[in-house]
């Protein structure tokens, strides 16, 4: 179980990082008010964990106009899926484990 434990991602230890890319893994974009709508996050701590996020590849920030109003796309990276998806597999033995 050691080997499984260091195969989670630090990053991914925040619930709110967890949903964000949850979503993205599902979706191929999103922006800002539809992911704060789904997480159930602040502006502030969602902005914060979307900038981690992609600090560190595993999302892609697009920023736009509809009209005359900023419309900001996030999508996750092929490094951030493959990432997310790492650890989802290591939670999954894990859990497995202990049964």
């Amino acid at each position: 179980m050691r080997k499984e434990i260091e195969q989670l991602n630090k990053i991914f230890d925040s619930r709110l990082r967890i949903g964000i890319m949850s979503a993205l893994v599902v979706n191929e974009s999103m922006n800002f008010n539809e992911l704060k709508a789904l997480i159930d996050a602040t502006d502030g701590n969602l902005a914060t964990h979307l900038k981690t996020l992609e600090d560190n590849g595993f999302i892609k920030v697009q920023k736009g106009f509809i009209g005359r109003k900023t419309n900001t796309l996030y999508a996750i990276t092929k490094a951030g899926e493959k990432a997310f998806r790492s650890h989802l597999d290591a939670l999954e033995k894990i859990i497995k484990n202990l049964g």
